[in-house]
């Protein structure tokens, strides 16, 4: 039976990956999306978690593959690492997606949240040098579009993570990225539909902390810089 539903899956998928190509060369942006995600969705249910590893490189390198396609991609990608049955393969996906966003502006966004979900597994498992080199490869100060709480929470775990290997000096570059002033700012105020040609502001996700716990949380750290 499993034989038989991984015949069929394959089937679905190849159906799926042509009507892909015909939609891609079209240049249509909504059905290139919408083939790209159902392979996605199929692989998820049918719980093939390399098949899906699989497509998700397939598809972002295939002959002028829109953007649309590879951000609502990775976005649904994303919403499966939760999902996955053990760490290993939940490691491996978010590795998958962190090589396809790696240098695509578009997605900048979520391959900063893919790499403090990784650097997250690798503390936990007492690899806090490397979860702190892995937070250190992304600069969010130049991301437009992220939500001004959700940069400062990014810098904020760089600059934990820093102090936690005793790397003052780095940690005391990364402080400096955020302004004491920004924690008076009035957050609603961001712009959220900005003028055509300007970067679109993000919501923050639900687990960023507030600005009033932002500037809680950078001045207990640099207590712990500033204490022998």
């Amino acid at each position: 039976m499993a034989m038989e539903n991984a015949g069929n899956l394959e089937a679905a998928i190849e159906q799926l990956l042509n009507a892909e190509k015909q939609a891609r060369l079209a240049g249509d942006v909504a059905a290139t999306r919408n083939a790209v995600t159902e392979i996605l969705r199929m692989c998820f249910e049918a719980r093939a978690w390399k098949t899906l590893n699989d497509q998700i490189v397939l598809l972002s390198k295939r002959r002028g593959q829109l953007k649309q396609a590879v951000t609502a991609m990775v976005q649904q990608a994303m919403q499966y690492i939760d999902e996955t049955p053990d760490l290993e393969t939940r490691i491996e996906l978010i590795k998958i997606l962190n090589s396809v966003s790696a240098g695509k502006i578009y997605v900048e966004i979520e391959r900063a949240r893919l790499i403090k979900k990784l650097a997250k597994i690798k503390e936990g498992q007492g690899l806090i040098a490397e979860a702190a080199d892995l937070m250190q490869e992304i600069a969010v100060e130049t991301f437009g579009a992220m939500a001004k709480t959700e940069k400062i929470a990014f810098i904020l775990e760089q600059v934990r993570l820093c102090l936690d290997r005793q790397d003052y000096v780095r940690a005391q570059i990364l402080s400096r990225k955020i302004s004491t002033r920004v924690f008076d700012a009035d957050v609603s105020k961001e712009k959220k539909k900005p003028k055509e040609g300007d970067n679109v502001v993000e919501e923050a996700p639900v687990d960023i902390p507030s600005l009033p716990e932002l500037k809680r949380i950078y001045y207990e750290l640099m207590i712990r810089y500033y204490s022998p």
